[in-house]
């Protein structure tokens, strides 16, 4: 495995290529580099690694399966459609795997209270829920129209007994919700822990998180051996921040024969402003600590974003996202609103599966390939999460 390209990555400093870093105020460095030591140490322990794996399954309920969308793949002809069901994870999303390992983290560290944004909520449950179980304090930020538009996680979030400090800045979204978390954190980064809710953020939170997320694809590879004897064809993931893309792309990145596709929001037409294709439209740049993709204005601002899913208006991305694309070795592609609704709307109708706004971004990719394929070819899409949170807003938004 040495002679792959991707293994080894981050390096030492954080860079996957020319993307990542610690794009920080000295101070903050000496901060992120305890962390990343406390990380590495526990890392390598068999006590954190049992700990972790007996809440995956026992608190979690991993192994997610995989489901063989037979209806759907048989209404749309051409290639066969499998889910992996991230949707079935306790607190209805892939967020779960990486809050249980940075709380652990936190509490090794012995920190004071545990800060974080979120867009869709998920992230903010996720670790909401985290911290009552190992007993840490937490603070989550959350835009003032990501509050209004997901009621069902604020609710629950409240119910967890965290924090949650609305954010009525700027367009009052997930990257608002980002400085105003990171400025609460600053204001003692020795007690407090930010855990980033994606693969952003100065390193090592883009590994750290990667590597918590990674069971999904480790999981998948191996279930979809032994079940069908073969790799699936196609592997895509819907792509915000992108952790439930790294966690299925990691495990396939060396088997050539296997498509990875992320799936970006094109909101409303990427012709308009009003869309969050950071890959597909955006260029190098500075954001959150890191380089990355960042969609700028003309004038070099960072640009307001638009999805209908609360979890992926975010104007940068994750930097081995952006490592990826320059290497090739993923496709990242874009769906927008209409396509994403029409996805929702379709899987409920045809499987019964309710999905993420999130996630049914990378449904609709699903959608629209999978009849210009023969149909012996197998779709793998990373279903992260479940629609609960979305339902009310997707009725109201079609009338239903």
């Amino acid at each position: 495995m040495s002679h792959s390209p991707f293994v080894n990555l981050p390096d030492a400093q954080g860079y996957f290529g020319r993307f990542g870093g610690q794009h920080i105020p000295p101070e903050l460095k000496a901060v992120m580099d305890d962390i990343d030591a406390a990380y590495e140490e526990i890392r390598h322990r068999e006590d954190f690694q049992q700990e972790l794996a007996e809440l995956l399954a026992d608190y979690v309920g991993r192994p997610s399966p995989i489901f063989h969308a037979r209806r759907l793949s048989t209404k749309l002809g051409g290639a066969q459609i499998h889910l992996k069901r991230e949707d079935l994870n306790h607190t209805g999303a892939h967020k779960i795997n990486h809050c249980l390992g940075e709380a652990l983290l936190a509490k090794f560290m012995g920190k004071t209270k545990v800060i974080a944004e979120t867009g869709a909520g998920q992230h903010g449950v996720a670790l909401a829920t985290a911290c009552a179980l190992v007993g840490i304090p937490c603070e989550i930020h959350m835009g003032q129209v990501d509050i209004e538009k997901e009621h069902p996680n604020v609710t629950k979030m409240k119910i967890l007994g965290c924090k949650l400090v609305p954010v009525t800045r700027g367009i009052a979204t997930l990257k608002d919700a980002v400085d105003s978390a990171f400025e609460e954190y600053l204001k003692d980064p020795q007690q407090f822990i930010y855990a980033i809710g994606s693969v952003v953020g100065p390193h090592p939170f883009p590994k750290m998180v990667r590597d918590f997320q990674s069971v999904i694809g480790r999981e998948a590879r191996h279930q979809f051996l032994e079940r069908h004897g073969c790799l699936p064809d196609h592997v895509t993931a819907c792509v915000g921040g992108g952790s439930n893309a790294i966690g299925m792309f990691t495990a396939f990145l060396d088997d050539a024969s296997v498509h990875l596709v992320g799936v970006e929001p094109a909101g409303e037409g990427l012709d308009t402003k009003r869309h969050s294709a950071t890959l597909t439209l955006g260029k190098p740049g500075e954001i959150h600590g890191m380089a990355c993709y960042v969609l700028e204005d003309d004038a070099g601002n960072v640009m307001p974003v638009h999805s209908i899913a609360s979890g992926l208006d975010y104007p940068g991305v994750g930097p081995q996202h952006s490592y990826l694309k320059e290497v090739g070795r993923v496709d990242y592609q874009s769906a927008t609103d209409a396509e994403c609704l029409d996805a929702f709307l379709m899987l409920s109708r045809v499987e019964g599966i309710i999905p993420a706004l999130e996630s049914a971004h990378a449904v609709a990719w699903a959608l629209r390939e999978a009849p210009k394929l023969p149909a012996d070819q197998h779709i793998l899409v990373n279903l992260s999460g479940r629609g609960d949170k979305d339902a009310d807003y997707v009725a109201h938004h079609l009338g239903l």
